[in-house]
C-alpha cells in the first residue's frame, strides 16, 4: 500500500523573523522621516532623486492617504496601532508560511510606522514624491498622486501582494 501525500503546510520560520522585519522596517521608516525633518522644507520645490520616477518633497498629513479623515491623526494613530498589533499578534500565534508572514508583517509595519508619527507629532511625515505615478493618476483625471514614505509603501505593496497571491492557484506538494 502506498502512502497518501497531501499538501504539505508552508515552511514557516523561526517565529521571531516577522518581528524582526517589522523593526526594521518601522526603523528604515523612522529614520528617512527623521532625514527628511531634517534636511528639507516643508513645499519646498521638488528635489529629484531618481528624475522623472522619485523626488523629495516634505509634507504632513493629519489624515489617511488622499487626506481622508484630516484631522484625525490620533484617533487614526490608535486604529492604526490596533491594526499593526493585531496583525503582529496573528502571525506569531499562527504562522502562515514565509511568503505571507513577511507580506503581513509588511503592513503591520507600515501601519506601526504611522502610528509612531501620529501619535507623537499629531501628523505623519510624508517626503516621496512620484512624477510617474501623478502622471497616471492625472491621466484618470484623480490629480496628483500623494506625497507618500516607507510605511505607506509597505501597507500598499503588502495589499498588493495579498491580493495578486490570492488570484494565483494553490501549489499542491510536489508528488501530490
Amino acid at each position: 500500500m502506498q502512502p497518501t501525500l497531501t499538501t504539505a503546510p508552508a515552511r514557516a520560520f523561526p517565529r521571531w523573523v516577522p518581528l524582526l522585519i517589522a523593526a526594521l522596517l518601522i526603523l528604515a521608516d523612522q529614520a528617512l522621516k527623521a532625514w527628511a525633518n531634517a534636511h528639507l522644507t516643508e513645499h519646498a520645490p521638488l528635489v529629484p532623486f531618481i528624475p522623472g520616477v522619485l523626488s523629495w518633497f516634505l509634507t504632513y498629513n493629519t489624515g489617511a492617504a488622499w487626506s481622508l479623515f484630516s484631522g484625525g491623526a490620533t484617533i487614526l494613530a490608535i486604529g492604526r496601532l490596533l491594526v499593526g498589533l493585531g496583525i503582529l499578534v496573528y502571525v506569531l500565534r499562527r504562522p502562515q508560511g514565509r511568503f505571507m508572514d513577511v507580506v503581513l508583517a509588511m503592513i503591520a509595519a507600515g501601519a506601526i510606522g504611522n502610528t509612531i508619527d501620529g501619535l507623537r507629532f499629531g501628523r505623519v511625515t510624508d517626503m516621496l514624491y512620484s512624477p510617474a505615478l501623478s502622471a497616471v493618476t492625472r491621466a484618470v483625471r484623480a490629480g496628483e498622486f500623494p506625497v507618500f514614505n516607507i510605511a505607506d509603501c509597505c501597507i500598499v505593496v503588502g495589499v498588493l501582494l495579498l491580493i495578486v497571491s490570492s488570484l494565483l492557484p494553490k501549489r499542491a506538494a510536489p508528488g501530490a
